[in-house]
């Protein structure tokens, strides 16, 4: 005996149309112009970063004489000498540049984490947790986001004094991560507060702790917003020059962007050093950006779109 046969024929598949040359040219022609338009604006932004960036590989001589521009008629006379003059000679910016980016290492990865880590804690009570004050506490503390920096160092340098954190790393970390929380709560509670509800109360009926769901079910769910977050927070202090100059008040603490201020002289005449120096600053910050790049979208427009 033989198997039956099926009863059905199987539906044969369906072949999807290829778009006609007319319908080509119209999604091209609607798109045409918004492209022409962000090249636009991308060449009009790199173009002073080009600038200074050839800058840096020509020599005092060429650079007074001609503009960067012409780097195309002089690309044999370009060398690595204001990179190596700037790395080797601390006199230039004393304690030199090789310890002022020590010293920026040391300030900026504490003042990203601490505000973050906080800002996490402090976004998930006002988002999930019921508490008296919880919406007048809230807006009290995004309402400090208007409050200009300038107009807190004096009471708070006058604190420092008193208990002895002027000049110090732990004083540093502690301005930066007053300064960056209030946005970083801002920020993160948006993000928390669209998170699905059911998954919370499920863990709840299992047993969980507050303290278990925001570790291993928030921080989780939460990744894209925290990395947007953690490359705006490490681009600020990063490239942070007042505060430092404010709490730390010792030159061998001093950050790299103390130091590149010193690259230009005394008369303002070393630009081939400052653009050296410029470009030396941004290798971290660009290394921190092109890591996290695939979840600074998602981060940004997180909630922007629901369906």
């Amino acid at each position: 005996m033989t198997a039956p046969q099926s009863a059905y024929k199987q539906a044969p598949a369906k072949t999807v149309p290829k778009p006609s040359w007319a319908q080509t040219f119209i999604a091209l022609t609607r798109r045409g112009p918004l492209h022409v338009l962000l090249i636009f604006l991308a060449v009009l932004w790199l173009i002073p970063s080009f600038g200074i960036l050839t800058t840096s590989f020509r020599s005092p001589a060429d650079i007074a004489t001609s503009g960067w521009w012409t780097v195309f008629d002089e690309l044999d006379r370009l060398n690595l000498d204001n990179y190596d003059e700037v790395l080797r000679n601390s006199q230039l910016a004393p304690p030199g540049i090789t310890q002022n980016f020590v010293n920026t290492l040391i300030i900026t990865f504490p003042s990203t984490f601490l505000p973050i880590f906080f800002a996490a804690l402090a976004a998930y009570g006002f988002a999930w947790m019921h508490f008296p004050f919880r919406n007048t506490l809230y807006l009290t503390i995004i309402a400090l986001l208007i409050i200009p920096l300038q107009t807190t160092w004096v009471p708070v340098l006058r604190i420092y004094n008193i208990f002895g954190l002027a000049g110090t790393w732990p004083g540093i970390w502690l301005a930066h991560t007053a300064y960056g929380t209030p946005f970083a709560i801002f920020l993160l509670y948006n993000f928390f507060a669209d998170l699905p509800g059911e998954v919370f109360d499920s863990a709840r009926v299992d047993g969980a702790s507050e303290l278990m769901i925001f570790f291993r079910i928030v921080l989780p769910l939460s990744t894209p917003a925290l990395a947007s977050l953690a490359i705006f927070q490490f681009v600020w202090v990063w490239n942070d020059l007042l505060n430092a100059l404010i709490f730390l008040q010792d030159s061998k603490m001093m950050p790299l962007t103390a130091g590149i201020r010193e690259l230009l002289g005394q008369y303002g005449s070393q630009w081939n050093l400052l653009a050296a120096g410029a470009f030396i600053s941004m290798i971290v910050p660009l290394m921190i950006f092109f890591s996290l790049q695939r979840y600074f979208v998602h981060g940004v427009t997180a909630g922007a779109v629901k369906g």
